[in-house]
């Protein structure tokens, strides 16, 4: 990514409406811990959303899983710059495995925001989208403004995936916080995938 062709400073919030307002078949989206997670819980909540809590690195794995065992549904994984360096080596578990449903959407801010504005390698030499291609995920690609976010985002309803979408965005904080109950959660997220039917609740 060379100066010429930096993509431009987004929000994270309205990136978020932004995808979820394409989302219209149940489509599951996972959200990585902190702010990742604080702007999905604000901008709709979804049964079909699951909101990570404390396991930084692990939005990507879950969708993945969830991908798998589920190829009909669409399956969203929304993640931070720094939790995705934690974990790079799923990239390359993603592009082995090919799942035609995954979809994996980075908010890059080049810092670890929730703990102080730590900067991240990201903020200085490392361009996610060209790892995510070095990994072997083909469709990986920067967001360069709002409108072209939402074309990559319907390009990948549309299509057979793996997709990666880059988005720069701000050091704007959450505009909420999510609430912080792991069954509550847990319990949700299962329903509204089709997993824990409410005849099972008493189980």
């Amino acid at each position: 990514m060379t100066m010429s062709n930096q993509p431009r400073l987004m929000n994270r919030f309205d990136l978020t409406k932004r995808l979820l307002a394409k989302l219209t078949h149940e489509e599951a989206v996972i959200g990585g811990i902190g702010f990742t997670n604080f702007d999905l819980w604000a901008a709709e909540r979804r049964p079909q959303n699951f909101y990570m809590l404390g396991s930084m690195g692990l939005a990507v794995p879950i969708a993945l899983g969830v991908a798998i065992a589920q190829p009909r549904r669409r399956v969203y994984a929304l993640e931070g710059d720094g939790s995705l360096l934690m974990e790079l080596g799923v990239l390359g578990t993603v592009a082995a495995r090919k799942p035609e449903n995954l979809t994996i959407v980075i908010w890059d801010n080049g810092a670890y925001q929730i703990t102080g504005g730590q900067p991240t390698t990201t903020a200085s030499v490392v361009d996610l989208v060209a790892v995510a291609r070095a990994s072997g995920i083909a469709r990986a690609n920067w967001a360069r403004d709002p409108a072209d976010f939402e074309a990559l985002v319907e390009q990948a309803l549309a299509e057979k995936g793996p997709t990666f979408i880059a988005a720069k965005i701000d050091d704007k904080p959450a505009v909420a916080t999510t609430h912080r109950d792991p069954q509550f959660l847990r319990e949700t997220f299962m329903r509204g995938i089709g997993t824990r039917p409410d005849q099972l609740r008493g189980a």
